[in-house]
């Protein structure tokens, strides 16, 4: 299949086997740490890990994979998005079949930081080469709505389906199954996606010292929310990674400015519809993983619900995340990309502050906040990304769907350190210990509304920016947004 043939496909069917690929490489990305996850207890038994050593299993996937989006990004939009991607899921397959010969927590680590680069490598460029299988935007929505519904799928299928196979087999298969997986992908871009023509890479040379900062950067403000949300709001390592983020940035916005040939040219980003993209993107990712933290200490240690009850509980978000790739494709015809774009970051607002000011009064008001969240989350992951993808020339796709995750991860930690830190701020006592006092309740009650609240706040705000700045823009003739 040439080039030109892939970009004039007229219909999904069309382009089936590049879809399945791209499809795969959500599935991992979306499965790896759910269905592993349920298995950390399983894994410190059995390889004798410490608690933090756990930590770090999911930890330094998080981590590589955030920190290296960029750089990845980058090179693929010089060197090809599809070479990129292909070397990515042979680094995922063999990095998941050395799983099975692990026998300690850091052979385990380093298998998980080697599947977080092969992350990396992979997840922007499935973005951007799902994006240039079309030249039509209503089957650009269709085709990622697919890929991330499979995704999803696996998201919320993760825990159910690890703790199954636990039942049967040992915790190894668990991260084994992303062999096949791999290979489906690899299968499917390999003969659905051609090579990047010329015209849509540019040759720039690589901007080593702006990777650096860039991935340093990146690698900090994600690590410091961890810090606080375990140490408190007064964590010294926090505030010195935090801070040492912030210091890493400005030398990266420097660098970027000065740099004959930039990892990163700032003016895309100036670019209306990639700001606005970008900003609606960070906001859904600030309100889900804020919501999802509360929600999940309040169902278990504030109504002292079992693990098996909480998840229940959490059903209508996941029902609405999966149900809802029905809607995504006829809404976003219907209404456009611009107004579903500020209805579903509306429906995340809307559902932030509905929790933060009626979520402890009882289960019905959670739910609400669920189905709002978890709809804004299904609509806006895929209108953003389409509206970062027109806003970029062809030869910038990649490092734009790489700026879209690393947008949505940072703020995903924030989020999270936001509303720990007033939880720590406002609770006494240890939280995890559970048979609370009234007066506790009452203190994670107040923190609920003051997290909340400031979450609410600035979602809101990012939302608000975001329709300002992309309203009415479109691209031009020439490419230029």
């Amino acid at each position: 299949m040439h080039n030109s043939e892939v970009l004039a496909a007229r219909s999904l069917r069309q382009v089936w086997p590049a879809i399945a690929g791209l499809a795969a490489v959500f599935l991992f990305e979306m499965l790896d740490n759910s269905i592993l996850s349920v298995a950390l207890p399983t894994i410190g038994a059995d390889l004798h890990a410490s608690t933090t050593a756990l930590q770090w299993v999911t930890g330094s996937y998080a981590l590589v994979f955030g920190g290296f989006m960029l750089v990845f990004g980058a090179v693929a939009d010089r060197y090809g998005r599809r070479r990129i991607m292909l070397a990515g899921l042979v680094l995922l397959g063999l990095a998941s079949a050395a799983t099975a010969a692990v026998t300690t927590a850091e052979q385990l680590i380093a298998v998980r930081v080697v599947m977080g680069v092969a992350a990396a490598m992979t997840t922007p460029g499935a973005m951007a080469l799902a994006f240039r299988l079309f030249d039509d935007d209503g089957l650009r929505v269709r085709a990622l709505n697919i890929i991330t519904t499979v995704g999803v799928v696996g998201l919320a299928a993760g825990p159910t389906a690890g703790g199954l196979v636990l039942r049967v087999a040992p915790w190894p298969v668990l991260l084994l199954i992303n062999v096949p997986i791999a290979a489906l992908a690899f299968a499917g871009i390999k003969r659905g996606i051609a090579a990047d023509a010329p015209q849509e890479l540019h040759r720039d040379p690589i901007d080593v010292a702006g990777a650096v900062l860039g991935t340093a950067a990146v690698l900090l403000l994600l690590s410091a929310p961890t810090r606080f949300v375990e140490d408190g709001a007064r964590s010294a390592t926090g505030w010195a990674a935090a801070v040492a983020g912030v210091i890493a940035v400005a030398l990266f916005v420097v660098r970027q400015r000065r740099a004959a040939y930039p990892l990163l040219d700032l003016g895309l980003i100036a670019r209306p519809l990639v700001a606005g993209g970008l900003a609606y993107k960070a906001a859904q990712g600030l309100g889900t993983a804020s919501l999802t933290y509360l929600v999940s200490l309040q169902l278990q240690l504030d109504w002292g619900w079992s693990p098996a009850r909480a998840a229940i509980g959490m059903l209508p978000q996941v029902v609405v995340l999966l149900a809802g790739g029905a809607v995504v494709s006829p809404f976003v015809r219907r209404a456009g990309l611009g107004t579903a774009a500020w209805i579903s970051s509306a429906s995340v607002v809307t559902g932030l502050a509905v929790y933060a000011a009626l979520g402890t009064y009882g289960y019905l008001w959670v739910a609400v906040a669920l189905v709002l969240v978890a709809f804004g989350t299904r609509m806006v992951g895929v209108v953003a990304v389409t509206n970062v993808m027109r806003g970029l020339p062809a030869e910038r796709t990649t490092v734009g769907a790489a700026l879209i995750d690393t947008a949505s991860q940072i703020t995903t930690g924030i989020g999270i350190a936001g509303v720990g830190t007033v939880l720590a701020a406002r609770f006494t006592g240890s939280i995890a210990a559970g048979n609370w006092s009234a007066a506790q309740t009452e203190q994670f009650g107040n923190a609920v509304r003051i997290g909340g609240f400031g979450v609410t706040a600035l979602a809101a705000a990012l939302s608000l920016w975001a329709f300002l700045r992309a309203r009415g823009a479109e691209p031009a003739a020439d490419g230029s947004r």
